[in-house]
């Protein structure tokens, strides 16, 4: 490794430490947080059983009129809820919790070790060799591409390659540090892959950055066939993986070496494990060519007055005391998703996915972004807008009146969801001094494994209604300009 003089300027960073309070998970017990059916469900896990398994999946809301009602999360494409199995698990390995890597004790050394397991795991569960690949852990996929970002990019001239689909966390890092260039999509929001071909061809890309599934439209990102085309023009390719972790298998390795994935990135919080984890699987021998901007314990040699020398990946990409409860999450929540297994999972999300855009479909003025007819390359993401009212207004009338929860906006990724809804650069502007009932946006419903076919049918009998009394809130909508 070469020493800090990489670097024209030094920013000192570290891990951030866990926030959310866990003693009450300790004292609780393996078992003893608030599930699905069951306080402490055992056995296989399936589809058919998995409800069981979530944390909080029955844990009633109050209304607006002071009643209570079981919620409807279809705002999983945001944030998972727990699964049952992972909260056990951190409260469990809590109990025998010690510095990891450089303590002398019992507890310490059990805690290295599980530590230092996960990252096998997680090479596993994405195919990757670890002769050839190694993980890092990350506080998320944002921070994960954060540092991939800080590390690879060395100059202003480096290119990177990437699309209109991109979530803000796959597309500021690398904007905030070098020229990017984007790949068009076409009418129904697509990736076009004969432009990705041509401005690999106009100019020198150093790397390729795509997201795997996005997260406004769903569309699933051929990432092998952009591999291949980034390889055959000298570039790397870092996939965004936050999106499609949850929702199907995936592999660093494609048919041939040249479909191979050099880095990808990922967030445990989107596959049902709360606790702030997450993970980069990259390439070794390039991961060590380079320094991330994130600096102290742990990722060091030796430090002297005026010289430091650093250790090799995944260490020098780990500063700081280590989210160990977002460790074990992580990998909890990667063996529940194996026992589940992704050919059910998707099967089963491809039926919500089915069912939810025909029932919008038959609903006067609605407008459903992405292809209605062929939706077989979307995960569990459905976003629309209706132009009799801000979504704004309408995402929070569901909620309070039927407890259901979805996402309101552009969910960043700003770009993206403008020229879906074909609102000019200009006029995206006005949107600066605007409070967000008087913002443009639309409204998303996504899917978890735990969400059922009589969800989406009370949710699209409660549609019309949410929208009757939206318009009639004067409160809101007296405020609030049409969605587009």
């Amino acid at each position: 490794m070469k020493a800090m003089d990489r670097r024209s300027a030094l920013k000192l960073g570290a891990v951030a430490a866990m926030t959310p309070v866990l003693a009450q998970l300790v004292a609780c017990g393996p078992g003893g947080g608030s599930g699905g059916g069951s306080a402490n469900p055992t056995g296989p896990i399936t589809l058919e059983n998995i409800r069981d398994f979530v944390v909080g999946i029955d844990e009633p809301v109050e209304l607006e009129d002071g009643s209570t009602r079981t919620a409807i999360c279809f705002d999983n494409a945001a944030t998972t809820p727990a699964l049952v199995p992972v909260m056990n698990a951190v409260a469990d390995e809590l109990r025998m919790y010690g510095s990891i890597g450089r303590g002398f004790s019992q507890k310490s050394d059990h805690s290295t070790e599980l530590y230092e397991a996960t990252r096998e795991k997680a090479l596993s569960f994405l195919g990757a060799d670890p002769e050839t690949y190694t993980c890092f852990y990350a506080n998320s996929a944002t921070d994960g591409l954060n540092k991939l970002a800080s590390a690879l990019v060395e100059s202003e001239k480096t290119v990177v390659l990437t699309t209109r689909l991109e979530h803000h966390s796959n597309l500021l890092p690398w904007r905030e540090r070098c020229k990017v260039i984007c790949a068009e999509m076409d009418d129904q929001g697509r990736i076009i892959y004969e432009d990705f071909e041509k401005q690999l061809k106009e100019n020198k890309v150093d790397y390729v950055t795509v997201t795997a599934a996005s997260n406004v439209t769903g569309y699933v990102t051929d990432v092998h066939r952009v591999a291949k085309l980034a390889h055959a023009h000298g570039a790397k390719i870092v996939v965004d993986g936050a999106q499609i972790v949850a929702h199907r298998a995936f592999s660093m390795v494609g048919e041939t070496p040249e479909e191979n994935i050099d880095f990808f990135a990922f967030s445990a919080h989107k596959m049902y494990s709360p606790f702030g984890g997450g993970a980069v699987v990259g390439l070794t021998e390039v991961l060590n060519e380079h320094m991330p901007e994130f600096y102290g314990g742990g990722t060091v040699r030796i430090v002297a007055d005026d010289w430091v020398t650093y250790k090799e990946p995944p260490e020098s990409y780990e500063a700081g005391s280590p989210n160990y409860p977002g460790v074990v999450g992580l990998g909890k929540a990667i063996e529940v998703l194996q026992e589940v297994g992704f050919d059910a999972i998707q099967e089963h999300e491809q039926a919500l996915v089915r069912k939810m855009v025909d029932g919008l479909l038959a609903i006067d003025n609605i407008v459903i972004y992405g292809d209605t007819e062929d939706t077989t390359d979307r995960v569990g993401v459905v976003s629309f807008n209706t132009p009799d009212i801000n979504t704004h207004v309408l995402a929070k009338r569901l909620a309070s009146s039927y407890a259901v929860a979805t996402r309101r906006g552009a969910f960043c990724a700003h770009p993206y969801v403008w020229r879906l809804m074909n609102i000019p650069d200009n006029d995206v502007r006005g949107f600066l001094e605007c409070v967000d009932v008087n913002t443009a946006g639309m409204l998303r419903v996504s899917f978890g494994i735990y969400n059922t076919e009589e969800e989406v049918e009370e949710f699209l009998q409660a549609l019309p209604e949410a929208i009757k009394l939206a318009q009639a809130d004067a409160e809101f909508y007296s405020r609030a300009e049409p969605a587009y």
